[in-house]
Formats: structure tokens, sequence, C-alpha cells
């Protein structure tokens, strides 16, 4: 093989034993560092130093999840409209912008309809 495609793949392989090494290392400190005791108090579930009421399962409304999902999704949409910018305008401007309108179009109807279903409407937990 060529040595200029081994210095490449050289730079491939420190780069994902560095990538390896930073995801280990703080798993490896955590079990060597962490206390070891089990006492009444670890096992109970942290609530920002306030002391827990109730079981877990029904403090969490699906708000939360349902806020977090399309959240998601828009920001994942959002990501895909950069490289869209960055080749906008180069060959067919009219078809391109067409493509764009359609893409943020379906984006705002599928608002419409979250916001239609009440997906925005914050709903009191009652404890």
């Amino acid at each position: 093989m060529d040595a200029f495609l081994l210095k490449d793949y050289f730079f491939i392989l420190l780069f994902l034993l560095v990538g390896i090494g930073f995801g280990a290392v703080p798993l490896i400190l955590s079990v060597l560092i962490s206390p070891k005791t089990i006492g009444r108090d670890t096992l109970k579930t942290y609530e920002s130093g306030m002391i827990p009421f109730g079981s877990a399962w029904v403090q969490f409304g699906v708000s939360y999840y349902l806020f977090a999902l399309i959240f998601l999704a828009f920001d994942v949409d959002v990501l895909y409209l950069f490289p869209v910018l960055l080749a906008y305008g180069k060959d067919f401007v009219i078809r391109d912008f067409v493509e764009l309108c359609i893409f943020v179009g379906i984006l705002a109807f599928a608002i419409i309809y979250a916001w239609r279903k009440g997906v925005f409407d914050w709903k009191e937990l009652t404890g």
C-alpha cells in the first residue's frame, strides 16, 4: 500500500482510539472513585434535595415526553435545512425554492396538527 494512504488510516485509527478513550475513561473513573457504601438514603430517588413523595411513575406527565419528541423532530428538520442553505442558488433556483417551501409547509402542517390535538396545552399535574 501507499505510505500516504497508511498515514490517512493512522489518523482514522487515532481518532477512533481517542473517541473510545473519551467514552471509557469516565466510566472507569466512576467505578474506581465512587463510594461503595449502600445506606438507607442511597436507594432513594434524588429530587433536587427535596424529600421524594409518591412513586416515580406518577410524577411525570406525558406532556413532558410529547414536548421532547416534538422538539427532537423539529430540531432534526432544522438541521436538514443547513445543507440546503449551502446548496441553495447554485443551479436550480426556482425548483430549490419550491422544494424548500414544500418542506417548510409540511413542518407547518405538523405544528398546526399538534396544536389542534392540544399537545401544546400545558396540563397541571395532580399529586
